[in-house]
């Protein structure tokens, strides 16, 4: 029987986990705000005490004998995340890891193995799958109307003021495009890439190359089902937060994304104007909020994760082969 609420804990309370400590504590009825691990002084106890809701620790460890707790949001650097997975698989914990879930194949298999070992509920945070549009091209996929994919499209272009000295090497691989990889596979249902070939540079930071600092990508995927898909990115975008996604298959095409902030258009001397979202909780709120009601259906009532680790390594294994692609300039078969 499904359990009345579930303790949630947040694991990383910066621009991300923030935003998921608000759905948890204020959106969802059927979660609570347990509480909120950072090791930064005083960050936990900000956001725990703008919310009214949670307790606030310094040490995840913490969170393994807080009886309150019986899952965790993971919004912690990417590095860690695979880590902070398997720890709290060992304790008991249910989890929902923003991706990427890890950053290696190895990695990747090691957290699902704990979660599996574990019986705990494994999701990972690919929220466009839950974003009105994208729903919406995958039921047609599912009905058959759009018939075979044979040209896929995803895109993200972030809107700037990003800090390079923060930016790691294939950043935009493992962080920013595994949102379009999955989103790829995600309207290709039942299909597995092959082979991807990319080509990448600094064109917002060009001071930045010899650093390893890539911010502007294109990427093309095959797929064993032959639908062949192109992802980009770039890490600047003067008008604001885009991200877009489009389906040609053999019964039609679905397109996904326009940016705009409303239907609202102005027509006046300069021409038509229409005011575009500006940051990614402005584009997708309702997205953000259904995955984490996804995974809190999940664990009270023992259902499948809608987003599981498994479709987090295999957008991982297309990310690390187009990095690979890029390194040395030729395509790469994605490793299974």
């Amino acid at each position: 029987m499904a359990s009345e609420t579930v303790g949630v804990a947040l694991i990383g309370s910066g621009r991300m986990g923030a935003f998921h400590a608000e759905t948890l504590a204020l959106r969802l009825p059927h979660a609570r705000l347990a509480a909120v691990a950072d090791p930064a002084p005083g960050a936990a106890e900000r956001l725990t005490s703008a919310l009214g809701a949670g307790r606030a620790y310094t040490d995840v460890a913490q969170l393994w004998a807080d009886p309150d707790v019986d899952a965790v949001v993971i919004a912690a650097p990417a590095r860690s995340h695979a880590d902070l997975v398997v720890a709290a698989a060992a304790a008991g914990r249910h989890v929902f890891c923003e991706k990427p879930m890890a950053v290696t194949l190895p990695d990747a298999d090691r957290a699902i193995d704990a979660a599996r070992g574990a019986g705990v509920v494994l999701q990972v945070g690919f929220n466009r799958r839950f974003a009105a549009d994208w729903r919406a091209a995958r039921a047609l996929l599912e009905a058959g109307t759009l018939g075979t994919p044979r040209l896929l499209r995803s895109l993200t272009r972030d809107p700037g003021g990003f800090d390079p000295a923060r930016v790691l090497p294939d950043t935009i691989f493992l962080e920013t495009l595994i949102h379009d990889f999955d989103t790829l596979r995600f309207l290709n249902p039942g299909a597995e890439a092959v082979e991807v070939s990319a080509t990448a540079d600094a064109l917002v930071e060009p001071a930045w190359r010899d650093r390893g600092l890539l911010d502007t990508a294109v990427v093309t995927v095959r797929f064993d089902n032959g639908a062949m898909a192109v992802a980009e990115a770039c890490f600047e975008a003067a008008y604001g937060y885009d991200v877009r996604g489009e389906v040609l298959g053999s019964g039609g095409m679905a397109t996904m994304g326009d940016g705009r902030r409303s239907g609202m258009a102005f027509s006046g001397p300069a021409g038509r104007l229409v005011e575009t979202v500006r940051g990614d909780q402005e584009l997708f709120p309702g997205a953000y909020t259904a995955e984490l009601g996804a995974f809190v259906e999940a664990v009270r009532t023992g259902s499948p994760a809608p987003v599981t680790g498994e479709d987090a390594r295999a957008a991982l294994a297309i990310a690390l082969a187009a990095a690979e692609s890029v390194r040395t300039g030729r395509p790469v078969r994605v490793e299974k």
